[in-house]
C-alpha cells in the first residue's frame, strides 16, 4: 500500500464554483486582498472582515465536491492518502476524505483572538462581529492570513518527506512556504503537476505534467492506478 500526498490549490475548489482571487486581479469579491486577509485588515476593519468570511461560509454551503475531490476518495480507499491543501473550505471532507492538513485554516471554523488553540466549529452560519470564546475573549475566523505564520507548515513537511507519490493539483506554486513542500519529496518519488495552464515542468525530471483541470485529470489518473 503505498503513501500518496496531495498538494491542493484554488484551482481544485473552483471547479466547484468557489471564487479565487487571484482570477480577479487581486481582488477576492471586489474586496483588496489585504483588506479582507490580513492583520492589518482586521485591525482596521473587523466588521468589514467578519462580514467578508460570513458570505463565504454561505457561499461554501451552496457547493458541492467535484469529481477531482471524489476521485481522491476513491484512492483514499486503497492507498494511504494525505491531502495536504491551501484551501479553506470543507470540500474534500464532503467528498469522504478523512486525512487533511489544513495550511491556511479553516472556513467553517473561528477562534479565540487570544488563545489559539481554543477553536470552534461554526459550520456555515453568519457569526456577528463580537461573538466571544468560552473564556471571554473575541472571536475571528480560523484563517491564515497573509503576514503570519503557518502553523501547519512543518507537519506537512514531515508528510511529503514520506510520500511514495506526490500529486500537486490546482496551485500556482507561487504562494509560500505551500511551494516549496514538492521539494521534501524523495529523489525517488514521482511527482504528478495537474495545472491546465502551465506551459513547462519546473526543469524538473521527475515531475510528470498534466495539462488538464483537476476535475478532468484527477478520476482518470486515480482509475488508471486502481
Amino acid at each position: 500500500m503505498k503513501k500518496i500526498v496531495v498538494l491542493t490549490g484554488a484551482g481544485m475548489s473552483a471547479e466547484s464554483g468557489i471564487s479565487t482571487f487571484r482570477d480577479a486581479g487581486g481582488l477576492w469579491e471586489g474586496h483588496d486582498i489585504m483588506e479582507v486577509a490580513s492583520p492589518e485588515g482586521w485591525r482596521k476593519n473587523p466588521e468589514l472582515v467578519t462580514e467578508f468570511y460570513n458570505k463565504r461560509r454561505l457561499q461554501l454551503a451552496e457547493v458541492e465536491p467535484n469529481a477531482g475531490h471524489k476521485a481522491l476518495k476513491l484512492l483514499e480507499d486503497q492507498h494511504v492518502v494525505v491531502i495536504i491543501t491551501q484551501n479553506v473550505d470543507d470540500l474534500h471532507e464532503r467528498a469522504g476524505s478523512t486525512n487533511i492538513l489544513h495550511l491556511h485554516g479553516e472556513l467553517t471554523k473561528m477562534r479565540s483572538t487570544k488563545f489559539e488553540t481554543d477553536i470552534y466549529e461554526v459550520g456555515y452560519k453568519a457569526m456577528p462581529y463580537g461573538a466571544i470564546c468560552n473564556q471571554g475573549s473575541l472571536l475571528r475566523p480560523h484563517i491564515v492570513w497573509f503576514g503570519e505564520a503557518v502553523p501547519m507548515i512543518e507537519k506537512a513537511v514531515e508528510v511529503v518527506m514520506e510520500a511514495d507519490v506526490l500529486i500537486i493539483v490546482g496551485t500556482s506554486l507561487e504562494v509560500y512556504p505551500a511551494a516549496g513542500l514538492m521539494h521534501y519529496a524523495p529523489t525517488d518519488c514521482p511527482i504528478y503537476l495537474i495545472d491546465p495552464n502551465r506551459h513547462q515542468n519546473l526543469n524538473n525530471t521527475r515531475v510528470e505534467l498534466i495539462r488538464d483541470t483537476a476535475a478532468n485529470a484527477l478520476p482518470k489518473l486515480i482509475q488508471n492506478w486502481l
